[in-house]
């Protein structure tokens, strides 16, 4: 519904803006969320209506916001409602990116306004800020920023509206008396510095999309309506191009298939200062997992295509040649160990031997089951696994979990214990202290679950190799796994800048 015809799309906001650009209006342009409408909301719109003629606001559609769990509260509708509402607002349209550019281009302002929280354009999280002057000053226009009382829509929705659980906000309300925002990220942002190996299999995912059409009529089998297919960088490639994005010297070493090696695809997925060093089996494809999924990523059926034998020795010794001359140049190593003949005993002596710090997941999945656990690893610093990994390691299905972690812990040498548990969190334990980290599920969204293990493996693995304190590497791995559970598979890697976002809305 259109307020008093104030809202409309963003290209009929273009055609009504040139019609006042011809008129000699002087346009001015402000955009955000405004998920919360509030008094500095209202004093900034007031004050940037008060720079020309005709004030335009665009807001960021509900599919692209990205300032943490159950945002935006007020989708875009009732956001672009509040606003024209305003006497001082003019013009309201949705932008469906996740930058302000577009709008800008669209709307080719005379006068741009933002916050002063703006101003200092070293503190934009996004970086955007930049690039919006850029295109402002592309169209001729200047910004313009208010000084007037400012709040905190993030502060007042985690205190006013149920945004968390109880679980959620006793736990934020504890972290936030050890550590703020702004200690975090800058936490973050110190793990550039590092030099990181992914050692671990390559896996290409494979989604393909179906419309379940029910029981065939000659038999007991599903039958399903194909859609699209859409291919993934897995495994080892996602935890390389998660590790990438707060990392800037990363090196992924791997084993590919001579037989359909998708290399082409692979390297064209990797972030474009990882390091492959790809070893290739001749007798073998890559290996991709197929699952075909309803429209709501539920897993119907999952095929394999991979060689379910040892790879030949001759490959083996010259991959373990390469550790025994490598792994001691990084300062961490991080392991995800699918099972799927590509780390052998051989290696794991190998990273055992010469790793600085070696973080490791052992994946239970439907090609290893039963037959692939932890214990292998008999030096470890950080040991991830879900609760079913971890009891399968020590054959115990019985006793209370912490018991459990200490006899795995026991086995690898583990100085750090993550247990990842699902919709209930995670545990990290530091085994020489005793401390427990309990961190709650910290996204009230689920798109896939799949790959929010690697995710966590991947920041909670550099935080601790970093020497980051216990609870923020535990808070940061959680904060991973929230944003990797609303991607689909590993479409997209951890963002860092919404994870510096997400983190901010959290400890407001």
């Amino acid at each position: 519904m259109a307020l008093n015809g104030k809202i409309g799309e963003l290209h009929k906001l273009a055609s009504i803006a040139e019609t006042y650009r011809l008129q000699g209006k002087r346009l001015v342009h402000c955009h955000g969320t405004f998920d919360l409408l509030h008094v500095g909301h209202i004093r900034h719109l007031e004050s940037a209506r008060a720079e020309g003629d005709v004030l335009c606001v665009t807001i960021t559609a509900d599919a692209f916001v990205s300032k943490g769990p159950g945002r935006p509260v007020f989708n875009e509708q009732l956001r672009a409602e509040s606003l024209a509402a305003l006497s001082c607002v003019d013009h309201v349209a949705v932008v469906h990116e996740v930058t302000a550019l577009a709008a800008i281009h669209a709307v080719k302002p005379h006068i741009y306004v933002k916050g002063s929280d703006y101003r200092v354009t070293g503190e934009d999280l996004t970086g955007n800020i930049v690039r919006e002057m850029d295109a402002v000053a592309e169209h001729g226009g200047g910004i313009v920023y208010t000084d007037d009382i400012t709040y905190s829509s993030s502060k007042l929705l985690n205190e006013h509206f149920s945004v968390f659980s109880e679980e959620v906000k006793a736990f934020l309300t504890g972290f936030r008396e050890d550590y703020d925002a702004d200690q975090v990220i800058r936490a973050l942002k110190g793990l550039a510095g590092l030099k990181v190996c992914v050692v671990g299999d390559a896996i290409v995912d494979e989604y393909h999309f179906t419309d379940p059409m029910g029981q065939t009529g000659k038999g007991n089998i599903m039958a399903a309506r194909h859609r699209r297919v859409e291919q993934f960088a897995g495994g080892a490639l996602a935890v390389a191009n998660h590790i990438a994005g707060f990392c800037e010297r990363v090196t992924l070493v791997t084993g590919l298939g001579r037989q359909d090696s998708h290399e082409a695809f692979i390297r064209e997925k990797l972030a474009d200062h990882i390091e492959p060093v790809f070893f290739f089996r001749d007798d073998a494809p890559t290996l991709r997992k197929s699952r075909f999924v309803d429209g709501d990523i539920n897993k119907l059926f999952e095929v394999y295509y991979y060689e379910d034998s040892p790879a030949p020795a001759e490959l083996d010794g010259r991959i373990r040649d390469w550790i025994d001359t490598h792994l001691a140049d990084f300062d961490v190593v991080v392991v995800p160990d699918f099972g799927n003949r590509f780390i052998s005993q051989n290696m794991v002596e190998g990273l055992v031997a010469h790793a600085r710090f070696l973080a490791v997941n052992t994946q239970v999945n439907s090609g290893n089951r039963g037959f692939h656990t932890v214990n292998g690893y008999t030096r470890t610093d950080l040991v991830s696994l879900n609760e079913p990994e971890l009891r399968l390691a020590v054959h115990n299905r019985t006793d209370n979990l912490r018991e459990v972690a200490m006899q795995v812990a026991r086995k690898t040498g583990a100085r750090y214990l993550a247990v990842t548990l699902g919709a209930q969190g995670l545990w990290l334990l530091d085994t020489v202290s005793g401390q427990l980290n309990q961190v709650p599920a910290l996204s009230t969204k689920v798109v896939d679950r799949i790959g929010a293990g690697d995710a966590f493996l991947s920041m909670c693995g550099i935080c601790l190799g970093a020497g980051l304190p216990v609870p923020m590497a535990a808070f940061s791995g959680a904060v991973a796994a929230a944003l990797d559970v609303q991607i689909v598979c590993n479409r997209e890697p951890i963002n860092p800048v919404q994870m510096f976002k997400y983190v901010t809305t959290l400890l407001k």
